[in-house]
């Protein structure tokens, strides 16, 4: 356990970002799974497939902006599920 003030105030702000990563993160991924499921629907529209991707691939930059992932796992996962969105276009 901290004691000087200063690594109290420490601990306490780590955890407080700890939840708010966390909460971040699963957000993000609910939201990708979302997008996972929408594609494998068949009837839904491309064009809302399109939308919720553009919406996906903009959370995914703003994660990576935060250092809430890595910019090349963002950059991964954008790869991904583009290819899916295609493969769901053409196929």
């Amino acid at each position: 356990m901290p004691h000087t003030a200063n690594a109290k105030k420490a601990h306490r702000k780590s955890l407080k970002l700890r939840l708010a990563n966390r909460s971040m993160r699963s957000a993000l991924r609910t939201l990708v799974k979302k997008f996972t499921a929408t594609v494998a629907d068949a009837e839904v529209s491309f064009e809302d497939k399109e939308l919720l991707f553009r919406q996906v691939s903009k959370r995914l930059d703003q994660s990576a902006a935060k250092n809430l992932i890595h910019k090349n796992k963002a950059a991964r996962d954008k790869s991904r599920l583009s290819r899916r969105l295609a493969a769901a276009k053409n196929g």
